[in-house]
């Protein structure tokens, strides 16, 4: 939630929040003591409403007091009413107190009859017993009525408990209603429920109003008079709103969205501890729910077919997209699982969690540099891959702008020794993950993906002029990714949990973007139905404004931006331009099967004209000659135009020897 000015009010009451639990025999003296109030005030009301003991049938009243509290205290004990926590008082407890009070009122009177019969003694009033029924209950709920309203009112009102609406009131949003109420320690207070039927405006649910999604003009006055700070949905609820509607309203008036875990059903009077584990996985809503994609859906059988019982190979494999890739392929029982990279940390973390969710999957785990072709042919001669997933691969623009020949050592060599040693063992499948920004490349990085294409898609084309059934090179191509490595997303909420400022290189930049699991899923869907030789693209949906993204991502923090959360533009980065293209403008698409994934027709190279120049490239790019590396890049991809870099001199003058040509 988003940072409040110091208020005198809940200074003065914060530290109820860290006040601890009555003991069980405090509760009870308690109990006892207001017992003990009722029991002289019903015997004074008794007294002087109703009528006079006789002086020779009268017990003396400390008597009276001393049987009625050992018997009201064997029922509290009975139904141990001294147990829960007064703050946390419920319906449940209530009854308990009515339950001690009806029975001991049962025994009383069974001793006041038994004395009356045996020896004409009247032991109690008989109108006095029930006065003391009825004020001991009275005066034990109060008790815990105000000590529970008091400890609401001013925890809520330091922040410490949370007053909350639930949006959808079906059995999973009454299952999360449940929780709440039924948990001591919740640090939510439910408020009320949400709908989007117009039939709701009277209902109740648990005890608590239903308000209409419709009627928002009413719903933002509920918000304000109610304190509401937080909204949960559950996860089928979460299905059905849109975001540029549903969950934008709730943003727009500071109010924190929440999703809770897939919960069906509950019963509260066992539960407790299930219910605390689930309430402690209610989270902040995430900005990948507020792409409103609809579900992706890929061709199950056909990936099976392709992936079951084969080793496969995963380069890249501790990076975002390598690892999502390599988690997604272990639901179609490969043979093999073959993970390289040459990072150790992240490496060994995917391990873990592989051992740990997978225990039953083959892997392997392989520190290389695909740059070390000696070391790659150790790998490939070791295991024999059936399918090569390509991600590998130095995506950093502003790094790669800066480190030119490490950018074609990495992307381009790499990506060609890669190739080549699967051609040489046989490899069945090679898809190479590539990005958005080899279209019209403006930058280093975009331009050794885009010859790494060229590569891969010419040496296809050769193959297949020899033999049909040789390696199927098939490339992929998308957008940005929410929160992989070195992504916006996680840079935004460090900036955010900083307090900010939120940086963002220019109000005009938009990208398209993807969740991992959404880019992989498509990965392998075009891995399994590509041919061979063609560059797929993904559809990404519509462009996203960056700045509209770090406007977001600070409202779902709780923060209000440029008043909670400043966004300082800082320039546009060198190679970096304001939009990404998925195609060229020389290039079109053909549809394929599926609906998501295209064909893009795009300008071919032939494999004895592109060799030698990628070989001098290489060569380039081992002496460090960063100039000439993007020099000879330009010539390689004539469309690849510099743009806030300091190679735009190149294109300079490559354009006046045109000119003068």
């Amino acid at each position: 939630m988003g940072s409040k000015k110091n208020n005198p009010k809940t200074d003065m009451f914060a530290h109820l929040s860290s006040v601890g639990y009555l003991p069980r025999w405090a509760v009870l003296i308690c109990d006892l003591f207001l017992c003990t109030l009722a029991f002289y005030l019903a015997y004074f009301l008794a007294l002087k409403l109703y009528y006079t003991i006789p002086e020779e049938q009268e017990v003396a009243i400390e008597t009276r007091l001393i049987v009625t509290l050992c018997c009201q205290t064997v029922f509290f004990i009975i139904f141990r009413t001294y147990s829960g926590i007064l703050r946390y008082s419920t319906y449940a407890d209530a009854l308990k107190l009515a339950l001690s009070v009806v029975s001991s009122l049962v025994v009383l009177f069974i001793i006041h009859y038994a004395c009356l019969f045996l020896s004409g003694t009247r032991f109690f009033l008989g109108v006095g017993l029930l006065l003391y029924g009825l004020l001991a209950f009275v005066f034990l709920f109060l008790l815990r009525l105000v000590v529970k309203v008091t400890f609401d009112h001013f925890v809520v009102s330091v922040g410490q408990v949370v007053p909350v609406l639930i949006y959808g009131t079906k059995a999973a949003g009454v299952s999360i209603g449940k929780m709440i109420r039924s948990t001591t320690d919740s640090k939510y207070k439910l408020v009320g429920f949400i709908d989007d039927s117009k039939n709701t405006s009277n209902m109740q649910i648990l005890g608590k109003p239903v308000y209409m999604r419709n009627n928002e003009e009413k719903l933002a006055d509920i918000f304000r008079k109610k304190q509401i700070k937080a909204v949960i949905f559950s996860p089928w609820k979460m299905k059905d709103v849109k975001g540029d509607k549903d969950l934008d309203f709730f943003l727009n008036h500071n109010i924190a969205v929440l999703t809770s875990p897939l919960i069906e059903s509950y019963d509260e009077h066992i539960d407790e501890d299930r219910a605390q584990k689930n309430l402690n996985k209610i989270k902040s809503i995430q900005i990948e729910d507020l792409l409103n994609r609809r579900q992706i859906s890929i061709n199950q059988d056909e990936i099976a077919k392709q992936l079951s019982n084969k080793v496969i190979l995963i380069s890249g494999a501790a990076g975002s997209i390598g690892s999502e890739i390599a988690r997604q392929v272990t639901a179609f029982n490969p043979k093999m699982l073959v993970l390289l990279d040459q990072a150790e940390t992240p490496l060994h973390n995917l391990r873990l969690e592989l051992e740990e969710n997978f225990p039953n999957l083959c892997f392997t785990i392989f520190i290389g540099d695909v740059r070390n072709n000696d070391r790659m042919e150790y790998m490939m001669d070791t295991y024999h891959p059936d399918i090569v997933y390509h991600a590998a691969a130095y995506k950093h623009v502003p790094m790669m702008e800066d480190n030119p020949s490490e950018s074609i050592l990495a992307n381009v060599l790499g990506t060609k020794n890669m190739a080549d040693l699967s051609v040489k063992y046989h490899v069945s499948r090679f898809v190479m993950v590539s990005t958005d920004k080899a279209v019209n490349p403006t930058n280093v990085m975009g331009a050794s993906k885009r010859i790494a294409e060229i590569y891969v898609q010419s040496l296809f084309d050769k193959l297949t002029q020899e033999d049909n059934s040789c390696t199927k090179f098939i490339t992929t191509r998308f957008g940005n990714v929410l929160g992989s490595n070195g992504s916006v997303i996680p840079l935004f909420k460090q900036q955010i949990e900083k307090g900010g400022p939120v940086t963002v290189t220019h109000p005009d930049i938009i990208r398209y973007f993807m969740t991992i699991p959404e880019a992989c899923l498509l990965v392998l869907e075009a891995g399994s139905m590509g041919k061979g030789g063609e560059i797929l693209i993904f559809d990404m949906g519509k462009p996203v404004k960056i700045v509209d993204l770090a406007r977001r991502m600070i409202k779902l923090a709780g923060f209000v931006p440029d008043v909670d959360i400043a966004i300082k533009f800082t320039g546009l980065r060198p190679g970096e331009k304001l939009y990404e293209e998925l195609l060229s403008s020389k290039e079109n698409t053909i549809s394929t099967d599926h609906d998501k994934i295209m064909i893009a027709k795009v300008r071919k190279c032939d494999y004895s004209t592109i060799l030698p120049q990628i070989t001098t490239l290489v060569s380039l790019a081992y002496s460090v000659k960063d100039y000439a590396v993007v020099e000879k890049m330009k010539e390689i991809v004539p469309e690849f135009i510099s743009k806030n870099s300091p190679y735009e001199v190149i294109d300079l003058k490559n354009k006046i020897h045109a000119t003068v040509n």
